[in-house]
Protein backbone atom coordinates (compact mmCIF):
# COMPACT_ATOMS: atom_id res chain seq x y z
CA UNK A 1 0.00 0.00 0.00
CA UNK A 2 1.58 3.31 -0.81
CA UNK A 3 1.93 5.92 1.71
CA UNK A 4 -0.50 8.69 0.96
CA UNK A 5 -3.08 6.28 0.54
CA UNK A 6 -2.27 4.75 3.75
CA UNK A 7 -2.56 8.03 5.33
CA UNK A 8 -5.53 8.68 3.86
CA UNK A 9 -7.11 5.48 5.34
CA UNK A 10 -5.61 5.97 8.97
CA UNK A 11 -7.66 9.81 8.43
CA UNK A 12 -10.85 7.91 7.44
CA UNK A 13 -10.85 5.78 10.41
CA UNK A 14 -9.45 8.71 12.57
CA UNK A 15 -12.41 10.89 11.56
CA UNK A 16 -14.79 7.99 11.81
CA UNK A 17 -13.77 7.46 15.34
CA UNK A 18 -13.57 10.17 16.40
CA UNK A 19 -17.56 11.05 15.36
CA UNK A 20 -18.71 7.85 16.65
CA UNK A 21 -16.97 8.73 19.82
CA UNK A 22 -19.21 11.66 20.32
CA UNK A 23 -22.34 10.45 18.21
CA UNK A 24 -24.33 9.75 21.78
CA UNK A 25 -24.26 12.58 23.12
CA UNK A 26 -25.00 14.59 20.00
CA UNK A 27 -27.93 11.79 19.35
CA UNK A 28 -29.41 12.61 22.70
CA UNK A 29 -29.06 16.27 21.93
CA UNK A 30 -30.94 15.91 18.42
CA UNK A 31 -33.57 13.66 20.61
CA UNK A 32 -34.23 15.76 22.98
CA UNK A 33 -34.79 18.65 20.82
CA UNK A 34 -37.18 16.32 18.94
CA UNK A 35 -39.17 15.50 21.80
CA UNK A 36 -39.34 19.32 22.88
CA UNK A 37 -41.07 20.04 19.10
CA UNK A 38 -43.72 17.26 19.43
CA UNK A 39 -44.10 17.52 22.73
CA UNK A 40 -43.00 15.97 25.87
CA UNK A 41 -46.17 14.39 26.56
CA UNK A 42 -45.62 11.56 24.30
CA UNK A 43 -42.04 10.73 25.81
CA UNK A 44 -40.89 9.36 29.11
CA UNK A 45 -43.35 9.74 31.65
CA UNK A 46 -45.02 12.29 29.84
CA UNK A 47 -44.18 15.67 31.73
CA UNK A 48 -42.21 18.37 30.78
CA UNK A 49 -40.04 18.11 33.92
CA UNK A 50 -38.76 14.81 33.05
CA UNK A 51 -38.11 16.06 29.57
CA UNK A 52 -35.83 18.91 31.17
CA UNK A 53 -33.92 16.38 33.73
CA UNK A 54 -33.20 13.71 31.38
CA UNK A 55 -29.94 12.08 31.20
CA UNK A 56 -30.03 9.93 28.72
CA UNK A 57 -32.23 8.69 25.37
CA UNK A 58 -33.63 5.92 27.85
CA UNK A 59 -35.26 8.62 29.82
CA UNK A 60 -37.55 9.68 27.18
CA UNK A 61 -38.77 6.82 25.39
CA UNK A 62 -41.58 7.03 23.19
CA UNK A 63 -45.04 6.53 25.07
CA UNK A 64 -45.94 4.27 21.89
CA UNK A 65 -49.58 3.51 23.34
CA UNK A 66 -50.57 7.34 23.61
CA UNK A 67 -48.69 7.79 20.07
CA UNK A 68 -50.86 5.53 18.28
CA UNK A 69 -53.77 7.24 19.97
CA UNK A 70 -53.13 10.76 18.95
CA UNK A 71 -51.37 10.83 16.02
CA UNK A 72 -53.88 11.05 13.86
CA UNK A 73 -54.95 13.93 14.37
CA UNK A 74 -51.90 15.56 13.92
CA UNK A 75 -50.76 17.60 11.07
CA UNK A 76 -49.68 16.06 8.13
CA UNK A 77 -45.72 16.97 9.08
CA UNK A 78 -46.13 15.78 12.76
CA UNK A 79 -47.24 12.89 11.71
CA UNK A 80 -44.50 12.34 9.43
CA UNK A 81 -41.79 13.95 12.13
CA UNK A 82 -43.22 11.68 15.30
CA UNK A 83 -43.10 8.41 13.00
CA UNK A 84 -39.52 9.19 12.27
CA UNK A 85 -38.61 9.43 15.56
CA UNK A 86 -40.34 6.61 16.97
CA UNK A 87 -38.63 4.65 14.02
CA UNK A 88 -35.29 5.11 15.90
CA UNK A 89 -36.67 3.66 18.83
CA UNK A 90 -38.37 0.98 17.60
CA UNK A 91 -38.24 -0.24 13.42
CA UNK A 92 -41.15 -2.53 13.59
CA UNK A 93 -43.46 0.08 15.27
CA UNK A 94 -42.04 3.46 13.07
CA UNK A 95 -42.76 1.34 10.05
CA UNK A 96 -45.82 0.71 10.86
CA UNK A 97 -46.57 4.52 11.81
CA UNK A 98 -44.88 5.11 8.30
CA UNK A 99 -47.50 3.28 6.69
CA UNK A 100 -50.56 4.71 8.25
CA UNK A 101 -49.50 8.59 7.48
CA UNK A 102 -48.63 7.50 3.85
CA UNK A 103 -44.80 7.33 3.90
CA UNK A 104 -43.47 4.84 1.60
CA UNK A 105 -39.60 6.03 1.53
CA UNK A 106 -37.15 8.98 2.58
CA UNK A 107 -37.90 10.91 -0.06
CA UNK A 108 -41.28 11.53 1.33
CA UNK A 109 -39.20 13.24 4.26
CA UNK A 110 -39.27 16.27 1.75
CA UNK A 111 -42.49 17.94 3.40
CA UNK A 112 -40.71 18.37 6.36
CA UNK A 113 -39.05 22.18 7.84
CA UNK A 114 -36.19 22.80 7.59
CA UNK A 115 -36.04 22.07 11.80
CA UNK A 116 -37.62 19.07 11.72
CA UNK A 117 -35.26 17.83 8.66
CA UNK A 118 -32.29 18.90 10.63
CA UNK A 119 -33.44 16.95 13.56
CA UNK A 120 -33.69 13.84 11.28
CA UNK A 121 -30.53 14.34 9.78
CA UNK A 122 -28.64 14.76 12.95
CA UNK A 123 -30.47 11.43 14.41
CA UNK A 124 -29.29 9.51 10.97
CA UNK A 125 -25.56 10.78 11.39
CA UNK A 126 -25.23 9.69 15.08
CA UNK A 127 -27.49 6.76 15.63
CA UNK A 128 -25.63 4.22 17.76
CA UNK A 129 -28.93 1.88 18.54
CA UNK A 130 -31.38 2.19 20.81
Amino acid sequence: MNTSLSNSLFEEIALSEAHFSKAPSAFFHAWKRGVELVGPRLFGNGTRQSSDNAADKWDLCPNLVEIKDVIGVMSSGEKVFLAAMVSFYNAKEGGALFRRVGIHGLADLGGLDLERRKIIAALILNYCGW
